[in-house]
């Protein structure tokens, strides 16, 4: 049975769609609010970095979760969480938006997104055969890519119309993704036997399995440091932006360049792969990520937003290497730890590279920031180069 076929999948498909849309157009409105509201690059890096917190902050514990019990009531639960979240910042925004309220409510969602992230990949495996895992990943990653290219622009151009509607917007796919969950047949997971096993000894377990499989060793660590340096760099983007006159929609458009290279990357992804060994497309993501150099000769903007193009082609096709095989060699019943000790350890950076954006180009330079992300960019090449662990 073909991927379009699948009635779960294409369900779970068709609400990650709605759910992805939403959040594209959230994700722009955070920092064009916080900046409208205090004109500072820092405070809008710091409500970017306590949205990012949750996944590092409780991962390990949405990874036992998604192991203990049933995967589709923690992803049901965390929809409503993240709709009534987003709802209500909706509502503070129409009101009197205050910076303490902001930031409490986008960690709210950003907890909501910890428990869906653990439980996610145990529902694709659930309704996914092992021989399409590379495929149904290259199909979240176009359809992720292809939100990416209408989604920033439609949300710069809603914060345009009204400040609170993107957030509303957002409330309400999250709502259509809980539709779509309830929709679905497939166990989220395999029949478990009941353990009394202590929750340190549960995540030891997810640990060690994690460290003895070199790949997925080594992948997480580079991720760690990757998912640092993008975050801040496509943060910058909207700072550097804003600060030239661009319009929300045109900050939008920007980002949209950049999902517009991961949604090429997605769609010729296949074709790489049967060409391309996995060591190749790991190092060809590490290798890209210098371009933002050209930034430091040419601080502009539009050199930035080109800069970062070449990268976002590569980013799906070495997801779809890595995701698909880890998944396929972890056990069901250690699925959801091992992703929340990879998660724990591959995005536990990521809220500070926004902040660290933030705090730079607001005290020093734009290109100072982008200085510092192009030199931890070489360490990662370097890194990837010298690992025996890629083959």
């Amino acid at each position: 049975m073909t991927l379009g076929r699948n009635r779960d999948f294409v369900l779970l498909q068709i609400g990650q769609l709605l759910s992805a849309a939403g959040s594209s157009f959230s994700s722009v409105a955070y920092p064009l609010l916080v900046l409208s509201l205090t004109h500072s690059p820092a405070k809008a890096g710091l409500v970017s970095f306590v949205r990012l917190l949750p996944i590092p902050l409780l991962g390990l514990l949405a990874g036992v979760s998604a192991d203990r019990w049933d995967r589709r009531r923690i992803m049901l639960a965390a929809d409503a969480v993240r709709a009534l979240a987003i709802g209500a910042l909706a509502l503070v925004v129409i009101t009197d938006p205050v910076l303490w309220a902001i930031a409490a409510l986008a960690f709210a969602e950003g907890a909501g997104d910890a428990f869906f992230s653990a439980s996610q990949m145990g529902a694709v495996r659930a309704v996914v055969p092992e021989a399409q895992l590379p495929a149904a990943v290259g199909v979240q990653q176009a359809r992720s890519a292809a939100v990416g290219i209408a989604g920033p622009p439609a949300g710069g151009a809603l914060f345009g119309i009204a400040r609170a509607v993107p957030f509303a917007a957002d409330a309400a796919s999250y709502l259509f993704s809980f539709l779509s969950l309830l929709a679905m047949r497939a166990r989220f997971q395999e029949t478990r036997e009941p353990t009394p096993t202590a929750l340190r000894a549960q995540l030891a377990e997810g640990f060690r399995f994690l460290w003895r499989q070199p790949f997925v060793r080594t992948t997480s660590f580079l991720y760690a440091i990757g998912n640092f340096t993008i975050p801040g760099v496509l943060f910058l983007l909207v700072v550097a932006a804003r600060q030239r006159g661009l319009s929300g929609g045109a900050v939008g458009a920007l980002l949209a360049a950049f999902s517009a290279c991961v949604l090429v990357g997605s769609l010729a992804s296949g074709l790489v792969r049967r060409r391309v060994g996995a060591r190749t497309i790991i190092l060809a993501e590490q290798y890209t990520g210098l371009a933002v150099v050209a930034f430091l000769v040419w601080p502009s903007v539009f050199v930035l937003a080109v800069a970062i193009l070449p990268q976002a082609f590569v980013l799906p096709i070495t997801d779809t290497v890595v995701v698909s095989r880890r998944i396929a060699i972890t056990p069901d019943r250690l699925l959801g730890r091992v992703e929340a000790v990879r998660l724990t350890i591959a995005r536990t950076a990521a809220p500070l590279g926004p902040l660290v954006a933030g705090v730079l180009a607001g005290t020093v330079s734009n290109r100072a920031a982008i200085a510092l992300f192009a030199a931890l960019g070489v360490v990662l090449a370097v890194w990837a180069t010298s690992s025996r662990s890629l083959d």
